[in-house]
Formats: C-alpha cells, sequence, structure tokens
C-alpha cells in the first residue's frame, strides 16, 4: 500500500542542527506518484496537540512553515527518491517533539497547514534539543 518511513531525529543541543528524512514507498508511489503529491510535515510535542511545521509543493517550488521555524528549518523533497526532507537549523528547546511527515493525495495542488487533510502518515520521529 503506502509507508512513509521518517528517519534522522535525535539528541542535539540548542542550536544545532538535524535533517531529517521521510522515505515514501508503496504501489501508490510508484511511477511518478509521490512526485504528484504535497507533503508536510507536523510535529507533536508531550501534553499539545499536533501541530504545521511546514509543508511544500508536489513539484518543490512552493514552500509554507509556520512562524516559529521560518529562517530555521528547510523543507525540499527529491522526487526521483521519492523522499522528503525537513533541515532544522538552530534548534531551539521549544522544537522538542516527535515529527511526522504527510501525504496529501487528493489536495489538488492545495497547501494545507491542518493535519486532518493528509491521508497518510509515517510514524514519527524524536526530535530532543536540551537548553
Amino acid at each position: 500500500q503506502v509507508q512513509l518511513v521518517e528517519s534522522g531525529g535525535g539528541l542535539v543541543q540548542a542550536g544545532g542542527s538535524l535533517r531529517l528524512s521521510c522515505a515514501a514507498s508503496g504501489r501508490r508511489f510508484s511511477t511518478n506518484g509521490f512526485s504528484t503529491n504535497v507533503m508536510a510535515w507536523f510535529r507533536q510535542a508531550p501534553g499539545k496537540e499536533r501541530e504545521f511545521v511546514a509543508v511544500i509543493s508536489a513539484s518543490g517550488d512552493i514552500t509554507r512553515y509556520t512562524d516559529s521555524v521560518k529562517g530555521r528549518f528547510t523543507i525540499s523533497r527529491d522526487n526521483p527518491k521519492n523522499t522528503g526532507y525537513l533541515q532544522m537549523n538552530s534548534l531551539k528547546a521549544d522544537d522538542t517533539a516527535v515529527y511526522y511527515c504527510a501525504v496529501d493525495t487528493n489536495s489538488a495542488g492545495i497547501l494545507y497547514n491542518t493535519a486532518r487533510f493528509y491521508e497518510y502518515w509515517g510514524q514519527g520521529t524524536q526530535v530532543t534539543v536540551s537548553s
């Protein structure tokens, strides 16, 4: 079917960097399928609701970010590799959360920042920033 697998999380000191990856696989993404879908990253801290972090268009030419990560995080994708990325620089303790990648196969190009529009989700990868 469809599988999204995140990697790259870990423990880092404040001010450090991490690069998260999201590998997509399955019949839905074979033969250029991944390149037609909007992809996003969300995160969820303990005791908090899942929140939007960043989204990227299918072609990769349009991106959106939540205000708290603008200038520090960069979302990107490599469609031939069916992989998305989230480069996180200047990390802060408030960035500590489980990070999830998600794919929307029905958006018709709309870059949603709301979780309910995304059909497929990875299992999440923990990012812990020590202050």
